[in-house]
């Protein structure tokens, strides 16, 4: 369970043993509305805090699996964060309002064209109340390529009403780190195309980190700049999966605010 997945879980106290994922999570008619995913027991066993995938989204994989044999994401191209009462403030809104803080949007991206800018709170998809930037990412995230989305968002304090075509997330954009080398499992990479300063455009931009991960433990951060692997220059996903290879060791370079760390990976 990652803070920052595409999730949604339903939680019960219905008991969940070792090797129940994947089965039926159901209500008193006998209605699937679950599929089991995870228990947090301290004994081990199946007493504790279960989690289940809603079965909304498990239809929403399903069905794409079933036509296409994978999953298309659709994407929104943007950095995004919680608002909370402080960051509410020092936006001048009031201090309930909810939503999803847009930090960057990507060049050329779905949201770019639809017109979204940084600053913005992004409060609505599709007429569903977002709360948390992990709402909206799990709405976007069960969307396909190319559908369209509407998106009610707060800028300057106005409310305003914007349509997206959502572009398709694909694997040469986004990736679990997992794949490219075991210390770096928890996090997830994506191609940053944008000038990065003092070594013009192209980098690989670490998109979240899961907390206690071995990626966090190694020293990765959220929104890191992987701008170099075992002394050679990368400018995107595919460049890092090719230098990294079945290297044991790989080495670092980082752009974090300013600041360039050099991170050894075992």
């Amino acid at each position: 369970i990652s803070r920052d997945g595409y999730e949604d879980f339903i939680q019960t106290d219905a008991s969940i043993n070792p090797g129940n994922s994947g089965g039926a999570l159901v209500n008193l008619r006998g209605e699937l509305i679950g599929i089991n995913s995870a228990i947090f027991s301290n004994s081990g066993g199946n007493i504790g805090i279960g989690f289940a995938i809603p079965v909304n989204i498990a239809k929403a994989i399903m069905s794409q699996l079933i036509e296409f044999g994978e999953v298309r994401r659709g994407l929104l191209g943007v950095s995004i964060s919680d608002v909370n009462a402080e960051t509410a403030e020092a936006l001048g809104l009031d201090e309930n309002v909810q939503g999803a803080l847009v930090q960057e949007v990507v060049p050329d991206s779905a949201a770019e064209k639809a017109g979204i800018q940084a600053g913005d709170v992004i409060t609505r998809v599709d007429d569903e109340a977002v709360s948390s930037a992990n709402d909206l990412r799990t709405a976007i995230g069960l969307h396909r390529a190319g559908d369209k989305v509407r998106l009610e968002l707060i800028r300057d304090g106005k409310t305003r009403k914007l349509t997206a075509t959502l572009s398709e997330l694909t694997e040469a954009q986004q990736a679990s780190a997992e794949d490219i080398h075991p210390g770096l499992a928890g996090a997830e990479l994506a191609d940053y195309p944008d000038e990065v300063p003092g070594l013009g455009r192209g980098a690989v931009r670490v998109e979240s980190v899961a907390p206690g991960s071995p990626a966090e433990l190694h020293g990765l951060r959220e929104h890191d700049l992987i701008v170099g692997v075992n002394q050679v220059r990368v400018h995107n996903l595919k460049q890092m999966r090719e230098i990294a290879g079945k290297q044991s060791l790989l080495l670092l370079r980082i752009k974090r605010n300013g600041r360039n760390l050099l991170l050894q990976i075992r």
